[in-house]
């Protein structure tokens, strides 16, 4: 995808990008206080006036944006595109997002944390890689990361209630 730009590979400079806009969008937009209050109760932003229906369309619109982005990016670095070519990365990117401090129960969460996230589950397949794990093993211990994940995310729940 073209040549790095200060020694950083370009696909580096678009997560960055896409990560300042994301942030900007959730952290300093109306767009983004109505995500998380869509996300922690949904009947609550309702009973707000918060037109629930067109702001979750709207949230899907942005997700397909960035998911279009991420399609772009994929293609690019190699050179084709196969329909089925992002098969198994849904796991992966749940996993980011549970692992950065994002809440399943909805409401909470960070694009910083996220990112944070996308490196430890990077680090952790190609960790697995190079240790020559099989395939179907490497998806299960993602997944037992994933659940642990959760747990603590329950945990934290729990006791602040």
């Amino acid at each position: 995808m073209g040549n790095p730009v200060a020694g950083i590979p370009n696909t580096v400079w678009v997560m960055f990008g896409g990560a300042i806009v994301a942030w900007i969008l959730l952290n300093k937009t109306v767009f983004g206080r109505y995500t998380f209050a869509l996300g922690s109760n949904e009947e609550a932003a309702r009973l707000s006036g918060v037109n629930v229906d067109r702001w979750k369309a709207l949230v899907y619109v942005v997700c397909g944006v960035f998911v279009g982005l991420a399609g772009i990016v994929l293609s690019a670095r190699s050179s084709s595109a196969q329909p089925s070519q992002g098969q198994g990365y849904e796991l992966d990117a749940i996993a980011a997002a549970v692992i950065g401090g994002t809440s399943l129960a909805g409401g909470e969460g960070s694009i910083v944390g996220t990112m944070i996230g996308a490196f430890l589950i990077s680090t952790l397949r190609t960790g697995l890689s190079v240790d020559n794990v099989p395939q179907q093993w490497q998806y299960v211990i993602t997944g037992l990361v994933v659940i642990g994940a959760v747990w603590l995310d329950i945990q934290r729940r729990r006791s602040r209630a």
